[in-house]
C-alpha cells in the first residue's frame, strides 16, 4: 500500500501527505469541515475567483512547513522526526477554529473568544479522538515547547500561514502583484539561538514580501466593497439574533445557527456548556446562506431587506474617509434611512455601519524579522534594508468607512 497520499494543488503542485498521524488529521471530520468555509469570506464579491477554502490553505501551509523543515535539516539544524511531525500537525490545524465566512462570526454571534482559542478547544477534541498523539503539536502551537523557533514557523511575521495565504490569495483573486517568492524565503531561513533568522541573501525577497502584504491588505482583504458587503452580513446576523431572542423564537435556522442566535455565547459559555463546541463544529458557510434564503421572505422589514441585499448582491454604499466620521453625519444618515424604510430611527443602525480599519506593513514590537549576515551578526530588517525604513514599515494606515443601505 502506498505510504503517501498525493494531492494536486493549483498553487504548489503535488502535496505529499504521509499516511499515519498527518493523514488521519486531514481525514478527521473537524478538518474536513474546512472544505465548507471560504478562505476569503466575502472577497469574491470583488474577485469572483476567490472561492478557495480554509482546507486548501491549511494544506498549502502544511506543504510549506514540510519544505522548511527539510531545508533547515539540510543546513544542520537538528529536528527530531517527532518534532517535524508535530509542527506539521500544528500548522495543519492552525485554522481549524474558524467559523463561517472566516472572521465574521467573531463579535457577531459569539464574543469574548477568538478563533485561535476555539482552535485549541478543537485540537484537544481531535487529540482525544486520536488517543493523545497531538500533545506535542499542541504544546508547539501554544509556544510551550523548548524549541521556540518551531512555534515561530506557525505564528510570527514570517510564518507558513502568511507565506501560503499571500501566494494562494494572489493566485485565486488574480492580483498578480501579491505573488511572493515563498520558495526563496524558505531557502533563506535559518535558526540562531533558537530564533528564526533570514540569511542576508534573502533581503530583497523580504522587501517584496512586506510590500506585497500591505498591497494585499488594502487591495483585497480590506477592499471597500468587500468591507461593505461584510457589514451587510454582520448587521443581518445581529438583527436575526435580536429577533430570535425577543420577537421570533421560531426564526428559521439550522440547529447549530439557531443555538448561537438564541444564546449569548462567550468564553465562559463555552467552558460551562459542553454542547457549545459541538454546535460550533456544525457551523459552516452553508448554514448562513440557507438561513438568509428563508429570511428574505421574513415579515421583519429590516431582516428581509438585509437578506435580500446579501443574496442579490445589493451592497451597502461605502464612503472612505481619512478622518473620523462626524456624529452629525451619522445622525442625519440614520434619520434619512428611517424615513425611507419606514422604520423607527433607533433601528436604522442595522442598515448602516461605521468602522475604522488600520494596518501597518511590519511591527518590530510584535515579532521582529532578523537578518543574519555572513560575519554572524544579526540585524532587524528595518536596519538591514536599503529600500525600507522603520518609519515607512511601521506606519499605521488608518481609514474610516461609512457604509449604508443603498436606495
Amino acid at each position: 500500500m502506498n505510504d503517501v497520499k498525493i494531492i494536486n494543488d493549483p498553487v504548489f503542485g503535488f502535496i505529499r501527505i504521509p499516511r499515519g498521524l498527518l493523514y488521519d488529521i486531514v481525514r478527521h471530520r473537524l478538518f474536513q469541515r474546512l472544505t465548507r468555509i471560504n478562505q476569503l469570506g466575502l472577497a469574491s464579491v470583488v474577485y469572483p475567483g476567490a472561492r478557495h477554502t480554509r482546507f486548501q490553505h491549511s494544506l498549502g501551509a502544511f506543504h510549506l512547513m514540510s519544505e522548511t523543515i527539510l531545508s533547515l535539516q539540510q543546513k544542520g539544524q537538528f529536528i527530531f522526526d517527532s518534532e517535524a511531525e508535530a509542527v506539521q500537525a500544528a500548522i495543519l490545524m492552525h485554522d481549524i477554529g474558524h467559523g463561517p465566512f472566516s472572521h465574521v462570526l467573531e463579535n457577531t454571534l459569539i464574543h469574548g473568544i477568538s478563533h485561535e482559542e476555539i482552535s485549541l478547544l478543537m485540537m484537544e477534541q481531535m487529540n482525544h479522538d486520536l488517543k493523545g498523539q497531538l500533545s506535542l503539536a499542541i504544546a508547539i502551537f501554544k509556544d510551550e515547547y523548548p524549541k521556540r523557533f518551531l512555534h515561530q514557523l506557525i505564528s510570527s511575521q514570517l510564518d507558513m500561514d502568511r507565506l501560503d495565504y499571500l501566494r494562494r490569495d494572489s493566485f485565486f483573486t488574480g492580483v498578480t502583484e501579491g505573488n511572493i517568492g515563498s520558495a526563496r524565503i524558505i531557502k533563506m531561513l535559518n535558526v540562531v539561538d533558537d530564533r528564526l533568522v533570514v540569511e542576508q541573501k534573502g533581503i530583497y525577497s523580504l522587501e517584496n514580501y512586506l510590500t506585497t502584504r500591505r498591497l494585499m491588505y488594502w487591495q483585497v482583504y480590506l477592499h471597500k466593497t468587500a468591507v461593505a458587503y461584510e457589514k451587510v452580513l454582520v448587521n443581518m446576523l445581529r438583527r436575526a439574533k435580536f429577533l430570535a431572542q425577543h420577537e421570533d423564537a421560531s426564526l428559521f435556522a439550522s440547529p447549530a445557527l439557531g443555538y448561537f442566535l438564541k444564546n449569548d455565547v462567550d468564553a465562559s459559555w463555552f467552558s460551562e456548556h459542553d454542547e457549545a463546541l459541538h454546535m460550533y463544529e456544525e457551523l459552516d458557510d452553508s448554514d448562513i446562506w440557507s438561513a438568509m434564503k428563508a429570511w428574505k421572505h421574513h415579515p421583519d422589514k429590516i431582516l428581509s431587506t438585509l437578506a435580500t441585499d446579501m443574496l442579490d448582491r445589493h451592497i451597502f454604499c461605502v464612503e472612505v474617509h481619512e478622518e473620523p466620521i462626524a456624529q452629525e453625519r451619522i445622525d442625519e444618515l440614520q434619520q434619512e434611512i428611517a424615513q425611507k424604510m419606514g422604520i423607527p430611527q433607533e433601528d436604522a443602525h442595522y442598515l448602516m455601519s461605521v468602522v475604522t480599519l488600520s494596518k501597518d506593513m511590519y511591527s518590530p514590537d510584535e515579532d521582529s524579522i532578523d537578518i543574519l549576515y555572513k560575519d554572524g551578526t544579526i540585524r532587524d530588517i528595518t536596519e538591514a534594508s536599503e529600500l525600507l525604513n522603520v518609519e515607512l514599515l511601521s506606519r499605521k494606515v488608518r481609514k474610516h468607512y461609512l457604509c449604508y443601505q443603498r436606495f
